[in-house]
Parts: structure tokens; sequence; C-alpha cells
């Protein structure tokens, strides 16, 4: 993500109306009104993600609606996934209520009327796309909509994980802008943990089943990166697959799953070495 506003700089008369405006702006028409008691602060940070726009954005007491004027005047159509990082909210469409805490997160739809409410300081990351990107049926899609995923378990929990990762990416980079790879990988995972919800995991394509696999075992890898006894065979076997079928899936990628280890240990040290946070003065 490379695109930073900040209000916090400004007069204080005039940081909450920068703030509603940039926000308006940066995703669908909207309004807000501030119950933060004295100053209110808030960032936005956005950017592209293959197809997706995704952005992390802060402030007070806060609520935010899309009233149905404003979605006469735009109506683009996109999904939006909120995920909480910091703070608590609810999320409120179509008579139904999503409160969450840091890593839960919902969908919702910008055709229709929606208000989000945060209590107190928070941040949000706001993950935004069209709706034909899902491969959901619509009412499965529709069913879905203001209803809480816990970022704790299930697959929720992995795409709760794979977000939070690409929050975490350095301010100004902005090699994941072309990865369309990643934005595929994130609707996938998505569209599997909106049917484990659903409790109808039968009806998920099989590939998209082998893509939200194939990003499990990717974070599974992240994860050891630094531990020498990592191998396909312990990877396999973390996974209930056979090593063939491991190597079959990173076949699909062009490479192996002993490549694949070594480059993220080479691009992880590429990223520390260009790291100030880790330089030593001479």
């Amino acid at each position: 993500m490379s695109s930073l506003f900040s209000c916090n700089d400004l007069p204080a008369g005039e940081q909450f109306d920068a703030w509603r405006e940039t926000v308006s702006n940066a995703f669908v028409p909207l309004d807000a009104k501030s119950y933060t008691v004295g100053t209110f602060t808030g960032e936005l940070l956005t950017g592209v993600v293959g197809s997706l726009q995704v952005s992390e954005v802060s402030g007070g007491a806060v609520e935010v609606c899309r009233m149905p004027d404003a979605i006469r005047r735009s109506d683009p159509g996109y999904v939006k996934l909120g995920m909480q990082i910091r703070g608590y909210c609810v999320l409120t469409q179509d008579d139904r209520e999503a409160a969450l805490i840091p890593g839960d997160f919902s969908i919702y739809d910008t055709r229709r009327p929606y208000q989000v409410s945060f209590e107190g300081d928070f941040a949000q990351l706001v993950v935004m796309f069209p709706h034909e990107l899902i491969h959901l049926p619509p009412d499965a899609l529709n069913d879905m909509m203001a209803r809480r995923v816990s970022g704790r378990r299930g697959i929720g929990g992995l795409v709760s994980k794979l977000l939070v990762g690409i929050a975490e990416q350095p301010r100004g980079v902005e090699e994941l802008s072309a990865n369309q790879q990643l934005s595929n990988g994130v609707l996938n995972l998505l569209a599997a943990a909106l049917f484990e919800q659903l409790g109808c995991e039968s009806n998920v394509q099989p590939e998209t089943n082998r893509a939200a696999l194939l990003l499990q075992i990717k974070a599974f890898i992240d994860a050891r990166l630094y531990d020498p006894e990592l191998s396909s065979h312990l990877i396999a076997r973390a996974h209930n697959i056979s090593p063939r079928n491991l190597q079959k899936m990173f076949e699909g990628e062009g490479t192996t799953a002993t490549e694949w280890i070594r480059r993220r240990r080479l691009e992880h040290c590429r990223r520390d070495l260009v790291d100030p946070r880790l330089s030593v003065d001479p």
C-alpha cells in the first residue's frame, strides 16, 4: 500500500471533515458523524493488490453510513470486506448486525444501505472488489452480508492471517500492486471461508479448495522458514496429503515445494537487509 492521508497535522476544526471527505472519495460516497470527544485524528493508507483495493483506515469514535441517496448518485457494485485491526465496531446491513473485535471480519454490499459504528479509537482493514470476482452463488453471497466471521479459527482464521500479512507490508512498497495471483488467492480463500460459515463446504468448487489449501500451506511455510527441519515431507504430513500431491500443487505454480521454500527464505533475507530497523550503526 502506498497512498497515505493523515488529518493529524491539520487544524483541529478541519480534521474530521477532511477525514470524512477522504474516506468517502477512497471507497464509495459515504456520510459520517463523529462521536469523538475532543480532536478527531485519523489516517487512511490505501493501495492496490491485483484486482483488490486494500486500505487501512483509522480514526476515533465515528459512525459511517451509506444512504439511499448516495447509492443513487454512485453505485459501482462493490463488495467490501472490513477486518478489525484495533478497537470494536458494529456493521449493520439488511437488518443484520456483525459485532467485530480484532481479527474478525464481515462483508457488505455497497449497492445497499449500511452503517458501520466504531465506539472508540479504531483501525480497520478494508478490502473492496467487484461482486463478479468472488465465485459464490448470489444467494450465498447475499446471505453472508453483515455476518461475523471469526479470525481465530477455521478458514476465516487463514483469511485474517493473510490480510494481516498484506497490511504489514512496509509503507511505500508497491511490489504487490500487480500481483494478480495473490488477489485471486485472497478471493478464493474468502469464498471458502464464507461457504464454511454457511455450512456448505461441499458446494465449494474443487479449484477453490485447492487454492485455499495451497494458501494455507504457504502460510505454514512462512511461519517456519527459520526451521532447519522444514521439508516437503514435513509439510505434506502436517496437511494430511502425500508428498506427491504436494508437488503437484506446486507444479501448478511453475515451481516445487523445495524451490518455494528457498525463494521465500531469500525474500526474507532481502527484506531484512533493506530494513533500516535492523541496521547496525558502525
